[in-house]
């Protein structure tokens, strides 16, 4: 009996989404859009998500809209997400203007993503903000969230290691 390998839930804050058509990000986005696109991995979609995309220019939502409704998981923003979005501001990892920013990462804590990924250098992937989010998660009873860019998310592909 062959066992179905399961398919990991990513969380694509609307970073990856805008970076599809930026020269400077749009290598690393494509490719991590092509995955979920072709179902290598699920796509957890907040609503915060969606309302920043819907505010962007029309191709960005497309990119979007072009995903396999199979391959998303939409995420609810419940009590219990917005509590643990508190706790982060309460932590002051990021002030109140960057509350999207703790509710992306609350988010996909909350929905057990295997990773969080963004261009969000400044708010969600950098280490001491990594270490903070990871901190208030342990204190009030979540696991680690692994937070990385797109750069990071890479599958089949042979390492520099292979062969070696």
């Amino acid at each position: 009996m062959e066992t179905a390998v399961k398919r990991e839930r990513i969380y694509l804050d609307s970073s990856v989404i805008g970076g599809y058509y930026d020269p400077e990000f749009a290598e690393d986005s494509k490719r991590v859009i092509d995955y979920v696109r072709g179902g290598r991995v699920t796509l957890l979609l907040s609503e915060v998500v969606v309302q920043e995309i819907l505010n962007a220019p029309a191709r960005v939502q497309e990119v979007l809209f072009s995903i396999p409704p199979d391959n998303v998981e939409r995420i609810e923003l419940t009590a219990e997400i917005l509590a643990l979005r508190d706790a982060y501001l309460r932590a002051e990892i990021v002030a109140g203007r960057w509350i999207d920013d703790a509710t992306h990462v609350a988010a996909a804590t909350i929905a057990r993503a295997d990773a969080i990924v963004s261009w969000n250098f400044n708010h969600i992937v950098r280490l001491d903000k990594m270490r903070a989010y990871n901190q208030v998660n342990l204190l009030n009873g979540y696991g680690i969230l692994t937070i990385v860019s797109p750069k990071e998310v890479r599958y089949d592909e042979p390492s520099d290691e292979e062969g070696v």
